[in-house]
């Protein structure tokens, strides 16, 4: 039987040890879910809110962090030319995650005019399209889907695991329903991620569906001010589809971290 004194001294040694570890990052590392977007995603303008904001309520934050990195206004391209995707690529670490939804900033013919700055190339092809800015600094645009393949790509080759979200429907009907983006940013996600093999939530059509089940008049309760924002109440609406999105694909390795349903 070990003498106690021995016993005390190896238990305090172990406990040395362990802060140490802890204090050079040895010790176990939560993994970060990264949010990049746009203001759908994270909107300080109250009463609007971004479905990011909620998004926390529906995970375990004691296993895992949400560092929400959206923008509000921004596009792929312009979440590039700011240096924005330069500052998270920075943050990534293996065993982390990165989520994106643009789509809502990129439907402008790109040039360098305030209505053209965000406009990104359609599609998801290799054109490009050469740009000068009065200050005669040259940009090359990309088409949507480059954009998010660079976002992907850089991320995996940090070991992080990206995945893909298609935009959240806008509060507009047509025939009854709301209008779906399957035919453009929307189908175009999908295809970039069908093509880099990582996992995409279909948030658009998750969301649209739920907003066809509630109808105009309560589907208008969910926005504040515009078609575009939602309030409180419709980020946590969008917040859930995205969960449910994660849900329903067993193989993301986001599920583990996933708050127990009530």
């Amino acid at each position: 039987m070990k003498h106690p004194l021995v016993f005390r001294f190896g238990l305090l040694a172990a406990l040395a040890l362990s802060t140490l570890l802890l204090a050079f990052g040895k010790g176990p590392k939560r993994p970060t879910l990264y949010l990049i977007g746009d203001s759908t995603v994270r909107n300080t303008n109250a009463p609007q809110m971004g479905w990011g904001t909620q998004l926390p309520a529906f995970f375990d934050t004691a296993r895992i962090n949400i560092d929400n990195r959206a923008m509000a206004g921004r596009s792929t391209r312009t979440f590039v030319s700011e240096k924005r995707w330069r500052v998270v690529d920075s943050l990534l670490r293996p065993g982390d995650f990165l989520l994106m939804q643009f789509g809502h900033n990129e439907g402008s013919a790109p040039d360098t005019t305030k209505a053209g700055r965000r406009g990104v190339l359609p599609g998801t092809g290799e054109e490009t399209k050469q740009l000068i800015w009065p200050n005669g600094r040259p940009e090359t645009v990309h088409t949507y889907g480059w954009y998010l393949r660079q976002f992907i790509r850089q991320a995996k080759a940090k070991g992080v695991t990206p995945l893909v979200a298609s935009m959240i429907p806008r509060n507009q009907w047509q025939d009854g329903k709301v209008k779906r983006a399957t035919q453009n940013f929307g189908g175009w996600a999908r295809e970039v991620a069908r093509q880099e093999n990582v996992a995409f939530i279909d948030l658009n059509q998750l969301t649209a569906d739920k907003y066809d089940r509630l109808g105009p008049e309560a589907v208008a309760k969910l926005f504040a001010g515009d078609h575009t924002h939602t309030n409180e109440a419709g980020a946590l609406l969008n917040a859930a589809s995205v969960v449910e999105g994660i849900r329903a694909n067993r193989k993301i390795a986001l599920n583990k971290y996933l708050a127990k349903q009530q």
